[in-house]
Formats: C-alpha cells, structure tokens, sequence
C-alpha cells in the first residue's frame, strides 16, 4: 500500500476537538483513532504533563497510532473497541479524564480499502469486520444466519423496507453456491430491491446493516456513552460525531436524560432548586459539517456533533 493510498479526511477536525476544551496537563482518550486526524489535534494542545489514550479496532489504525507513540511517551495505545474503555483505563492506572472523543462508524481507509469487504463499490471478500483478528466475518454470518435473523437485522440496521424480499433471496442465493464476495451480495439485494431513492445503489441499507451488526456497533455505543461519561473528571468534555441516524439517536437520548433532574413521583413536594443537579450538562447545540467541508469531503455530509460537560452532579450508580 502506497502512503498516498486510503486517504483519511477527518470530519469536525476543529469543531470537535475545541468541543473537549484541552487542558495542556489533561487526560484525553480518542476513542476511534482512525489515522489520527483528532488525536494529532488533541496532542497538539497537551503539554509535557498531558496525557492521551488511543482506542481502535482496526489492525492498520493500531500500527499507525503504535508509530508515533513509540516517539510520544504521552500517547498510550490500546487494541480494543471503546465498550472496554474503563477497563482498559483501569489498566493504565487511570481512573478520571479531562475529555472523551469519539467518532462513530466506519473510517475512510477502511471503506476504500476494497479487502476489508465493507462497500459494494468493490467486488472483494465479504468481509465487513473493523478488526480483522477476531470475530465472525459477514460471509461466515450469511452463511448460517436464518431468514429471519437476517431480515430483522437488515429491517433494524438498515431501515430498509425491503429487507424480507432481500432475507429471502440471500437465503435462496446461498442454496447454490456461498455468498463470498460483496459483489455476489450487492447482485443479490439489487435483484430484490423493486425500487430505490435517486442517486443511491439498492445495497446501501443492506451493507449498512450488515456491518453495522456484524461489529456489534450499536452495542457498543450503548455500553461506552456512560462509560465515557461516568469517567469525567467536574468540567470534563464527551464529544461524539456520529454519521448515522441510529447512533444519533443513542448519543442525544444519552446526552438530554443526563442533563434533566432525574424524575420524581407526583407525589413529591420539592422545589426544582432543591433537586439534585443532574451530572451532565449539553454544551450548545449539534453542530454539523459546513457547506464547505462537505464540498470537500462528501462523507461529512450526515456527520452530526454534539457535546455535553460533566458537572457536579452525579450518576445513579456512582
């Protein structure tokens, strides 16, 4: 692979790392490390005592970040998704951060990078895993998945309405010979699809899907928001870009409970000032890529940003 090959385009480069509000002696974690784009920002506004934890999955993100940590004793590395984050803190004799960022989904280089097997665009292994060293390929999944597993995943992930047809006719496809190659499946979902928005292909929804469950995304995301959260030190900054409606909706649900005095009974006689203060509050409103950006990188289109801050508050389990 050329250096030149799989460019990364970091969306909300600024936008989300003046969210985190750096602190030069703080303790950050880039939770999706990607080829960096963030973290070089973030690292660049940390001084000697700073410090700045890693996460990714992806193989080739983790030789990337390994690089310019062995010549940055502030950078720890780790090779995991971000649902360990507080284990993996834990295990660095970290205990509080100062900001968590994420940038949800998948990254450039692995969308155009035509092995990994997660676009259409290319007929290559259908593969679709963020981390190729673990866990069951979208192939091995296919293969073995019944027709209705298979539609509830497309119809959850995807929010296609055609996902019964296209369940039916992977099920039917794979009776002659085995679905191995994104070519195959993108064939496969456009024979079932009747119709389609303009401008999209009619496998969009079903490689979305697909990917989308077989790197257990969503799950993800639901066991690192409070994670993330409950680790910030008072003033402490989660910032989230997400690129899907689905993982949207996660973050801002996460985000609004969070920042509300929890409920009381009707019954309840207490003034609103005498409620416990909740233990995050948002900062501003979702920001979203500019015209600009996104006539420079069309992928930055759906990407949605949104911050809260830790206050004084605190969560139910802590």
């Amino acid at each position: 692979m050329s250096s030149t090959e799989y460019q990364h385009v970091t969306v909300l480069l600024h936008e989300a790392v003046d969210g985190l509000n750096v602190r030069p002696d703080g303790i950050y974690v880039d939770g999706t490390f990607g080829r960096g784009g963030h973290s070089r920002l973030i690292a660049s506004r940390l001084g000697p005592q700073g410090r700045l934890v890693v996460f990714d999955k992806d193989l080739q993100a983790i030789a990337v970040a390994q690089a310019w940590a062995a010549n940055d004793a502030r950078i720890s590395v780790v090779h995991d998704g971000f649902a360990t984050l507080k284990s993996a803190l834990a295990r660095l004799g970290i205990e509080k951060i100062d900001g968590a960022l994420f940038d949800l989904g998948v990254s450039s280089p692995q969308i155009d990078e035509a092995a990994r097997g997660f676009s259409f665009r290319f007929d290559a292994p259908l593969d679709m895993r963020m981390d190729t060293s673990r866990g069951q390929s979208a192939a091995e999944w296919l293969a073995a998945a019944d027709e209705e597993d298979i539609h509830e995943v497309i119809n959850n992930y995807g929010e296609e309405r055609f996902s019964r047809p296209i369940a039916r006719a992977i099920v039917a496809a794979r009776q002659t010979a085995p679905i191995a190659t994104t070519g195959q499946l993108a064939k496969i979902v456009a024979q079932a699809v009747r119709t389609r928005e303009r401008g999209q292909d009619p496998a969009t929804r079903t490689f979305q899907a697909v990917r989308i469950f077989i790197n257990r995304e969503l799950e993800e995301i639901s066991a690192m928001l409070p994670q993330a959260a409950g680790c910030l030190n008072t003033g402490g900054r989660l910032a989230v870009i997400a690129f899907h409606s689905l993982e949207d909706r996660l973050v801002k649900q996460f985000m609004q409970r969070h920042s509300k005095p929890a409920p009381l009974p009707r019954w309840a006689m207490v003034k609103d000032s005498e409620r416990p203060e909740p233990p995050l509050k948002l900062v501003g409103k979702a920001q979203k890529a500019t015209e600009a950006e996104v006539a420079a990188n069309p992928r930055a289109r759906s990407a949605v940003l949104r911050v809260a801050e830790r206050s004084g508050g605190s969560f139910n389990d802590e």
